[in-house]
């Protein structure tokens, strides 16, 4: 374990110790492969086989970019500090589908947020645990925070532990935007792996007036940029598809490669500038 930054010589640890697994977050696995082929070394002839990928949400669309990059299976894992840390859940490499809760140390719940009533499996809520075997520190209906829902249903690995299906975002990370809820992860679904435009990006919240404003900061790949690749005209594009996908109408800025600020850990998705003491 070497933690976060030092990108470089993660590249170059990666390929002398001959690493066959990489676990990260999904933002840090992207900035190592960015560093890795501005180096010129392509980790996809790497060791590397498989990545172990947590602590903030990420897409499908984040999931491929990472795996067509690496060259690796990348598959979600789940945990938070007050329970255990990481492993309380992992997807199998076979389905990619649900994250295998281990329920024999972990009982599962969904609940309403708002009215905190369970929900039936299948439905979407808050994500509840109970600890069945902690000693030192159980905790009895954990709130998560998380959004997500439960399936039952037997995997195709062969595992019949419930599964927690993705993450798709916190309950106190829901923006209300003109009325318009939005979670930073279904603006990352629009984004990841739109043609012309890298996976970093940021939401920025302002205040216009009384009403809170939002706009979305994106940058081109090289790629686009060399050949020429019109930003204003791209950034048109993707506030058409925010608009169309999401509900909300918000400002996009297309900047060149390299000025969107990159994780060294867990991402930082929204940078929050409305006054102090605004209403969120």
């Amino acid at each position: 374990p070497i933690s976060g930054g030092g990108t470089e010589r993660q590249v170059t640890l990666l390929q002398d110790f001959g690493a066959r697994i990489l676990c990260a977050t999904p933002s840090y696995a992207l900035n190592i492969a960015e560093v890795a082929e501005s180096m010129g070394v392509d980790l996809r002839n790497s060791p590397v086989q498989l990545g172990l990928f947590g602590a903030e949400p990420w897409s499908e669309a984040m999931r491929q970019d990472i795996q067509r990059r690496l060259g690796i299976r990348a598959v979600d894992t789940y945990g938070l500090s007050e329970i255990m840390g990481p492993g309380v859940a992992t997807e199998c490499d076979v389905a990619q589908n649900g994250l295998h809760g281990w329920e024999d140390h972990f009982l599962f719940e969904i609940i309403d947020p708002k009215t905190l009533q369970p929900l039936p499996i299948g439905e979407t809520g808050e994500l509840v645990i109970t600890t069945l075997t902690k000693e030192a520190l159980p905790m009895i209906r954990y709130r998560t925070r998380d959004i997500t829902y439960l399936n039952n249903e037997p995997c195709r690995c062969g595992r019949t532990h419930v599964r927690v299906m993705r993450v798709t975002g916190r309950d106190d990370d829901m923006l209300i935007i003109r009325g318009v809820n939005v979670y930073p992860s279904q603006v990352e679904a629009v984004l990841v792996g739109f043609a012309g435009l890298s996976p970093h990006y940021q939401i920025v919240l302002t205040r216009d007036g009384a009403l809170d404003a939002m706009a979305v900061e994106i940058e081109q790949t090289p790629e686009a940029q060399t050949a020429g690749v019109d930003p204003v005209q791209k950034a048109k594009e993707v506030r058409h598809h925010i608009k169309s996908l999401i509900g909300v109408t918000c400002n996009v800025v297309v900047k060149a490669p390299g000025e969107v600020p990159r994780s060294q850990g867990k991402a930082v998705r929204v940078r929050d500038l409305r006054p102090k003491g605004s209403p969120s």
